[in-house]
């Protein structure tokens, strides 16, 4: 391939083509035509020399040679940015962009984080891409974001992770129901409530029926609502039982009733987590630091993982 001929604005278009499995889709994001992004595919594959893409169900795919460009391609612009933030740092104080994907339950306590520290770096930019469990595993998937946070990492080789804030599930019942206030209740009591529960691929979801199936025990009535919010309130006007995130418990003016039962709440946690093939920008860096040295007066204490201060380290950023 005759490197000379190869330009970003060619690696941009192959990137977001690859990304949104779509020309069309592809060209609106870039505010180009159709047939000026489908003129630039074809001049890529013709200086690699190989097909890039194909087709299949969902849409557009990267073949074997393709893949690999991708990465490349992903690589040079992560790389690029980064150039820009340290020169932008060195001309005018630390700056930068951040791209986070996070977990549903998890944007009730990221920006008490991200408030704390923009107020020590108030140059860097932060986007954050909120979805269940399921979204932000096809954003990690495709090496959409620089951190991500998980309560269920992905597993592989291209996985760092770290542990960083304890994610309880309770257990909540409306406040004037038969068994709040009472104490050591067994599961089998509650199974033929109706319960709360989110979508598929909802990570809370996941954990609950995988403890239920632990159990060897199922659900009976199910109402499934795709908002935590609206799953709170639910609860508290008297629809149903629901297990949902402690944190979440804490937002809102609804305050349903925990209820005291043998195994609960279950025990959870929230991960930050990287990619090893994914080379982490100087800001996203300045995040993680940040959060090792100061995540305790971010949130409550009671909270953080107890190894915080080795977040660095697994994460593989060694000074």
């Amino acid at each position: 391939m005759d490197l000379r001929h190869l330009s970003l604005r060619l690696l941009q278009v192959y990137i977001e083509v690859v990304r949104r499995q779509n020309i069309s889709a592809a060209a609106r994001h870039l505010y180009l035509t159709q047939p000026t992004v489908s003129l630039q595919l074809k001049k890529l594959a013709e200086l690699v020399g190989e097909p890039l893409l194909e087709t299949s169900p969902g849409g557009l795919r990267p073949t074997q040679v393709g893949q690999e460009l991708y990465r490349a391609a992903v690589d040079v612009m992560t790389r690029l940015e980064d150039f820009n933030g340290m020169l932008a740092k060195v001309q005018e104080g630390e700056s930068g962009h951040i791209n986070i994907g996070l977990v549903t339950t998890a944007k009730y306590v990221v920006p008490r984080i991200l408030g704390a520290f923009y107020r020590r770096f108030p140059g860097v930019r932060v986007t954050l891409n909120i979805g269940n469990r399921a979204h932000v595993l096809n954003r990690f998937e495709h090496l959409e974001d620089d951190l991500y946070l998980f309560s269920h990492p992905p597993r592989g080789e291209t996985v760092q992770s770290a542990r960083i804030i304890r994610n309880p599930l309770q257990l909540i019942a409306p406040r004037d129901h038969w068994a709040a206030g009472q104490s050591e209740l067994k599961f089998e009591q509650l199974s033929r409530e109706r319960f709360l529960i989110r979508e598929p691929g909802s990570a809370t979801r996941l954990m609950f029926e995988s403890w239920l199936s632990g159990q060897g025990m199922e659900l009976g009535d199910c109402m499934q609502i795709e908002s935590n919010e609206a799953i709170r309130l639910g609860v508290a006007s008297g629809l149903g039982l629901s297990v949902i995130s402690a944190h979440t418990l804490e937002e809102g003016r609804e305050r349903p009733a925990i209820l005291d039962v043998k195994g609960f709440p279950l025990e959870s946690n929230w991960y930050l987590v990287s990619r090893k093939d994914r080379r982490m920008p100087y800001a996203a860096r300045q995040l993680v630091h940040f959060m090792a040295e100061h995540l305790q007066q971010c949130i409550e204490a009671e909270w953080v993982a107890g190894d915080i201060a080795k977040l660095p380290a697994n994460l593989g950023l060694v000074d």
